[in-house]
């Protein structure tokens, strides 16, 4: 692979990194993606030792960003219904106010369906926080397993 080609791959890595961030772009699968093409072009050994360990975090990663952050509002007393519904606030809104309205519907989604089902402001406002925690750990270790993978394809490059 020429050395344009090398960093237009480093490019799309970068944009999806920032993609966990800025939900526009699916970061983790964009990453992946380009770390796929880049070690089918290679096609060396090394190339596909580093898809497969960018394969095992990014893949690992979506299975803990899941499970951790759920485990941790069902604890909390935050149900389904009330993720579900911040969750369903949030899709609509990111295509009402482009990028931020995902950030703005989802905590708004939960505060809503909590306050339905609560009555109460106090106690809707703490599960909104919760809610706002977990996927603040959503994105943390989404955004750690993309920077992990990126290290290991510059690894693989530099090698």
């Amino acid at each position: 692979m020429s050395d344009l080609g090398t960093a237009v791959v480093g490019l799309a890595i970068a944009v999806g990194i920032a993609g966990v961030v800025v939900p526009v772009v699916p970061g983790a699968l964009l990453v992946w993606a380009a770390i796929a093409v880049w070690a089918f072009v290679i096609g060396s050994t090394t190339a596909f030792a580093a898809l497969a360990a960018a394969t095992v975090l990014l893949g690992g990663a979506q299975v803990v960003k899941l499970l951790v952050p759920g485990r941790r509002l069902l604890d909390a007393g935050v149900p389904r219904r009330s993720i579900l519904a911040g969750t369903a606030l949030a899709i609509v809104s990111f295509f009402v106010i482009p990028v931020v309205g995902f950030f703005l519907g989802f905590p708004l989604g939960v505060y809503l369906a909590e306050f339905r089902r609560l009555g109460r402001h106090a106690s809707a406002r703490n599960s909104t926080e919760q809610a706002l925690r977990a996927m603040g750990l959503s994105i943390l270790i989404e955004l750690s397993a993309t920077a992990l993978a990126a290290g290991v394809w510059a690894l693989a490059v530099l090698s």
